[in-house]
Formats: structure tokens, sequence, C-alpha cells
């Protein structure tokens, strides 16, 4: 036997433990974990406590749920700027229904998860059969659930905010179960956390383990190869606009209930926060790349840097800056580890 024969053949050879962590789209994403960490716990001792580690994971959590939807929706070669202010509109009709129409808070909630999935199909539809991107799209359903968040709210108060959400049937059941806390080490975390680590779970599972995990990845990285192949791409990137609905219909309902009212502007301007998150956790805006444990890592550093800079006494300005450089550094680390694991695969 030769020695070429008795070589391995390198299509087959296993990618060594290293060079696997080292392609992971995460990646940059822990490492900025365990820097900012680092830097806010050696400076507080309140950051690092188990107070502070709930404080600043609460953040996190509804940060977290939204950023690992959006996170598919990117890898999937979309983008949703409607998602903050959906958030809003769900919390709005969850409020309005149980408080002005005397309807229990389970099924008001159930008609604002009605409508949220019914403005994500649209907007996966639009978007699927028009062919017109994303951006504009989403952008254009951003703005008409802004008209009406404000519009409704004023005619129905006189005012921008709906409250006594408290008063509502059914409201202390749904806010244990969705806005309540849980004691870990006598210490009181926000119920919360456990329906982000559940979303992230999920998440990863259907991108890693399952068959709508690869036509994620195959629509997002090049869709016409995808549909060639049969992947159902309109299918997958319609479902994926009414995964990210059902997030903010999550999240509006939280939110909801764990503050009893609602504003009509809440959400707007937190869409951008989503997608830098899931840019941060290793997301290329290309579509094609990046992962849901990412994205929630991306959701931790912005709970740490939150509160952090409220620990040290900064000047909350600083948070700006903070989130800027972070998006910066994390998109010239997604490059770099982009390109290492094109050169691993060749």
């Amino acid at each position: 036997m030769t020695a070429a024969a008795g070589r391995a053949d390198e299509r087959v050879a296993r990618a060594g433990l290293v060079r696997r962590l080292l392609i992971r789209p995460e990646l940059g994403a822990v490492v900025g974990l365990v820097a900012v960490f680092a830097f806010f716990a050696a400076q507080s001792p309140v950051f690092r406590s188990p107070q502070g580690v709930a404080n600043w994971l609460d953040p996190a959590a509804t940060l977290g749920i939204m950023a690992v939807a959006i996170a598919l929706l990117m890898i999937g070669g979309e983008f949703d700027l409607s998602a903050g202010v959906l958030t809003g509109t769900t919390g709005l009709i969850l409020v309005t229904l149980a408080t002005r129409y005397g309807l229990d808070v389970w099924t008001a909630m159930l008609v604002g998860l009605v409508v949220a999935l019914a403005i994500g199909l649209a907007n996966g539809l639009i978007v699927t059969r028009t062919r017109l991107p994303s951006f504009i799209v989403t952008l254009g359903t951003f703005l008409m659930l802004q008209g009406v968040n404000l519009g409704v709210t004023k005619a129905l108060t006189g005012t921008v905010q709906v409250s006594g959400l408290r008063r509502a049937a059914g409201y202390e059941d749904a806010r244990a179960l969705l806005a309540g806390t849980v004691e870990i080490g006598g210490t009181p975390f926000r119920v919360a956390i456990l329906w982000w680590l559940l979303v992230t779970a999920v998440a990863t599972w259907v991108l890693m383990r399952s068959r709508p995990g690869n036509w994620i990845f195959a629509v997002g990285g090049n869709e016409q190869a995808a549909r060639a192949v049969g992947v159902p791409a309109a299918r997958t990137k319609i479902a994926l606009f009414m995964t990210t609905a059902f997030a903010a219909w999550l999240v509006g309902s939280i939110l909801a209930l764990r503050y009893t009212s609602v504003q009509a502007n809440i959400g707007i301007g937190q869409e951008f926060i989503y997608i830098i998150a899931a840019v941060i956790g290793g997301c290329l805006l290309t579509g094609g790349y990046g992962s849901a444990i990412g994205a929630s890592v991306g959701a931790v550093i912005f709970g740490m840097a939150d509160k952090g800079i409220v620990f040290l006494g900064w000047d909350a300005d600083w948070f700006k800056f903070f989130l800027g450089a972070m998006l910066l550094l994390a998109t010239l680390a997604n490059r770099l580890v982009r390109r290492y694991a094109e050169e691993v695969k060749h």
C-alpha cells in the first residue's frame, strides 16, 4: 500500500475541536461577552452579585426573544423593521380589549396573537409575491402600525396610553406565567428569562437539527440555488416573518402584563436594537450565516452594558457610544470568522 493510499481522504477528515470553535458565528460575541462582563465586574461588586445578574438579565430577556427571531429572519436573508412597533400593537390590543371591552386577559392575548400572525403573514406574502425588498415592505408596515397605535389610542382614551389591566379577569394568572418572578438561590429572577432560554433552545434546534433549518440557511445564502434543489423558499420566508410576529406578540404581552399599561409609542426604535443584537451575535446582513445562540449572547451584552453603565454611575448617553462601538467591532469580527470558515471549507 502506498503512502498516499494509506492517508485518510482529506474530504472526510474530521475537523479538530479548535477549528470547529473558530468557525462558529457566535465566537466574536462570546469573546465580547467575556470582555464586557470582566470590565464591569471588576469595577462594580453590585454588577457581579446575584441581584446584579438578575438586574441585567431582565432587559436581555425581552431583547433576546426578539433578537433570536430577527436572527432567524436575517439568516433567511430578510429584515423586519416593524418588529419593534408590533410589540406595542399587541400590548395595546391586550390592554384595550381587557379594560375597554371586558374580555378576559387570555382571550385578549389570543386576539393579539391572531393579529400579530396576520401582520407577519401579510409581510411575508408581500415580500415573496412582489419581490420588493423586505426593508421597504416592513418600513411601510412600521409606519402604518405607528399611525394606528397612536390614532386608535387617542380616539379611545384621549391620551397616548391605555392602562388598568390589573383589574381585568385572568390578570394574576397570566402575569405569573409571563411576567412574574421565580426565586433562584434566594434571588428573584424574571420569568421572562426562562421564556427567552426556551425560545433560544427551540430556535437553535430548528436551525441545527431540522430540515426547516437547512431551508433557512439555503434561502438566505442563495435563494435561486435553493429553489433549484426544491427548497420551498416562499413558504420558508413567510414562516420566518410569522415567527418574528409571534415573538413580538410574546414580548408585547410580557411588557403589558408587567406594567399593566401600554404607551402608544412603545417599541418604536427597538427594531434597530434587535438587528444590532443579532449582528453582534454573528449574523451577516447579507443572510445565510448566523446563530440563535449568538443573538442571545448579543442580547446579554446589551443588558450588561445597559445596567453596567448605571451601576458605575456613568452618564447613560455613553450607552449609545458603547452600542455603536460593539456593532462595528462585531461586524469586523464576523467578517473575519466568515472568511476563515470559507477557507476551512475549501
